[in-house]
């Protein structure tokens, strides 16, 4: 597998389309730090890291939102990759955007660790975006 994020952004899109209350994606420190990113902004319930050795897995319980009985909505409606194996995006603190308005958030990987865009800004960071979240 080239792209492990694509590889965990779909599998996470599409256990959200499936109905399923959680999803297992394979270990690495950058996944995690996307999930708990994620469990931090209110779009998942939990994370955590389970398992040992090469056999280790990010655990994510999916969140989602009752419309009436029998129907629920994922609180994720998309998730986007931005930078990508052949063309890795980078901005500078003034270049970050808001994603849709606000509704969003763009995920900065930057010399101080993982985190979200407007962190980014308040710290005067720059770095590569690796997706976008609403």
């Amino acid at each position: 597998m080239l792209d492990t994020i694509s590889d965990m952004l779909t599998r996470i899109r599409n256990a959200q389309m499936a109905g399923h209350e959680e999803v297992e994606i394979p270990f690495s420190k950058l996944k995690l730090a996307i999930a708990k990113i994620l469990e931090e902004k209110n779009f998942i319930e939990s994370v955590e890291k389970d398992g040992e050795g090469t056999g280790k897995k990010v655990r994510i319980q999916l969140k989602y939102e009752n419309i009436s009985n029998n129907k629920r909505v994922p609180f994720i409606k998309g998730i986007r990759r931005v930078s990508r194996e052949g063309q890795r995006i980078y901005a500078k603190k003034s270049e970050i955007k808001s994603v849709k308005n606000g509704y969003g958030f763009s995920v900065v990987s930057t010399s101080r660790g993982v985190m979200t865009g407007e962190s980014a800004r308040k710290n005067g960071l720059g770095g590569e975006v690796i997706c976008e979240v609403w």
